[in-house]
């Protein structure tokens, strides 16, 4: 086997949040700054921890915006996600061969393991490093590391899973070799500076992957 350590990103990848996401923003600029944005504006940051994104719009407003975007987020989260087809049926399949796994994303762990738990797919993970666990975020490769620490993985023996730069970039920066999902539909891959080492169209693929010798 391959690979017997993976590494998760959340949303865009196990979870569809794009609507989540992008109404959160949306919401939270106008209220703020007045301001309306594309889809785009906001799809090419995701995967990169709020405030930073926020900081892009305005430094001054970056802490307001903050409170005001979590607030809402949270009052709409669990009527505007949905789980991607199968994730439960790989997760499964791939716990039963034994593999370590964690879920390595920049939102905050409560979120996080709500929305896992809401799919019942906690439970598939050995772990789950957050935006609070690392000092320095995606696309440093702390957050990949400390998981890698958490888990007692190796680097030759780990893979990261996401659909963003930000992942690629901080398997990249880690050491780690890296998939990008398409079926978020965030981002292309043709948009990502740093090439993955393998891009899939179906989560289902990700086995094929770690059964490679």
């Amino acid at each position: 086997m391959r690979y017997n350590c993976l590494l998760f990103d959340l949303d865009g990848t196990l979870l569809n949040t794009n609507k989540l996401i992008i109404e959160s923003f949306k919401y939270t600029l106008k209220k703020h700054l007045d301001m309306d944005v594309d889809d785009w504006t906001i799809l090419r940051y995701f995967g990169e921890p709020l405030m930073t994104t926020l900081e892009r719009f305005s430094k001054a407003d970056a802490k307001d915006m903050f409170d005001t975007y979590i607030e809402y987020n949270e009052s709409i989260h669990d009527d505007m996600i949905e789980v991607f087809g199968d994730v439960d049926i790989v997760l499964r399949d791939i716990k039963k061969m034994g593999c370590k796994t964690a879920i390595v994303t920049s939102k905050r762990k409560v979120l996080a393991k709500r929305g896992l738990e809401l799919f019942d797919l906690l439970k598939y993970f050995d772990d789950v490093i957050a935006l609070e666990d690392t000092k320095k975020h995606k696309p440093e490769p702390e957050p990949i590391l400390e998981a890698l620490r958490r888990l007692n993985g190796k680097k030759q023996e780990a893979l990261m899973i996401g659909d963003s730069e930000f992942d690629i970039k901080c398997a990249y920066n880690a050491g780690v070799d890296s998939v990008f999902v398409s079926w978020s539909q965030a981002i292309d891959c043709q948009d990502i500076s740093v090439e993955p080492v393998y891009i899939i169209k179906d989560i289902t693929d990700i086995m094929n992957i770690i059964k490679m010798m």
